[in-house]
């Protein structure tokens, strides 16, 4: 199974990084706080949240042996990395603040997964989340539009991706019937002014893509990939800059 690249991801480090921080914004500081880091990859954000909040631990959690293996390098007196999938971990006890950038939306079902974090939370207890909401974007419809084609979904044995990301006012009802008290959901759109049109493919060949090369193959993806760019360059055409609107939503809650 292929990993996560770090330099593929990091080409556009400015940009992802934006919202993090806008989500970093939403979160009420306290003394004291133990945090947790859901998908934390390199850790250099991360470590970035334990400064600023003055918490009194955090720990970082990747499922990606290459990202934790940069990760290392940020760990400091109360900041600590360690491997684990979203889907199945646990924390060893209960936590104030659980944080999550760009990762939940690689998970199904949100309203029974915020339902298990929720409950990891001590009293007032924080969660702050952020996920992509750009599947309608030509970058994502045409991701998955060339993955049906017979030869790659044949490899792929029939999988589709799902889109598990919900509506804001989904996750604002969610969150009321979970028992916090205070929360702020928005949907924002960041406009990432990227060199040209094809620097869209350069962009979810660090993220999304790699949903489809994992399953492929090194032979078959390349082949996908280059489908893929054309398909996209059809939609797209060859604009130079190219203006990226990139949906998110994030929110905050309080219990």
């Amino acid at each position: 199974m292929a990993d996560w690249n770090p330099a593929q991801y990091e080409r556009f480090k400015d940009e992802r990084s934006r919202p993090y921080f806008d989500l970093l914004d939403m979160v009420q500081p306290r003394p004291g706080l133990n945090c947790l880091d859901l998908g934390c990859g390199t850790g250099e954000l991360t470590a970035q949240l334990h400064s600023r909040l003055g918490a009194k631990t955090t720990l970082g959690i990747d499922s990606s042996p290459a990202m934790l293996s940069k990760a290392a390098a940020h760990a400091a007196p109360g900041l600590a990395f360690a491997q684990g999938d979203i889907a199945t971990f646990a924390p060893q006890g209960a936590v104030d603040l659980v944080f999550s950038n760009a990762a939940l939306h690689w998970l199904p079902d949100h309203t029974k997964l915020l339902a298990r974090i929720a409950a990891w939370l001590g009293p007032q207890g924080q969660l702050a989340v952020q996920v992509p909401a750009n599947n309608d974007h030509a970058s994502h419809r045409v991701a998955h539009e060339v993955a049906a084609r017979p030869e790659f979904a044949s490899a792929m044995q029939g999988y589709v991706r799902q889109w598990s990301v919900l509506a804001p006012e989904a996750y604002s009802t969610l969150l009321h019937g979970l028992g916090f008290t205070r929360q702020l959901v928005r949907l924002q759109v960041y406009l990432h002014v990227l060199d040209s049109a094809n620097a869209v493919v350069e962009w979810v060949k660090g993220t999304l893509l790699t949903d489809y090369e994992k399953r492929l193959g090194p032979a078959l993806f390349a082949s996908y990939l280059k489908q893929y760019q054309a398909a996209l360059r059809a939609v797209l055409g060859d604009q130079r800059p190219y203006p990226y609107a990139f949906k998110r939503v994030l929110f905050w809650a309080m219990r």
